[in-house]
């Protein structure tokens, strides 16, 4: 019992360590485009790329909206 409840207090206090962030207007967590987006996987292309990488992306958006 006393693990759950230790378990319960450190997830507690992640939850509203998180609400307190998002309250005070912190900007949201942003991927690079390096990991999954280097190989194909994951498609976002969000955060700060070079030129070439932008190119990739738009060209990989563009093939994704003509499949649709």
């Amino acid at each position: 019992m006393s693990i759950f409840i230790a378990t319960f207090i450190i997830i507690s206090i992640a939850v509203i360590g998180m609400a307190v962030g998002v309250l005070l207007g912190r900007p949201a967590i942003k991927g690079s485009c390096g990991g999954l987006n280097q190989v194909g996987l994951a498609g976002s292309c969000g955060g700060v790329c070079s030129i070439e990488e932008k190119e990739i992306c738009a060209k990989r958006k563009a093939k994704v909206q003509e499949s649709n």
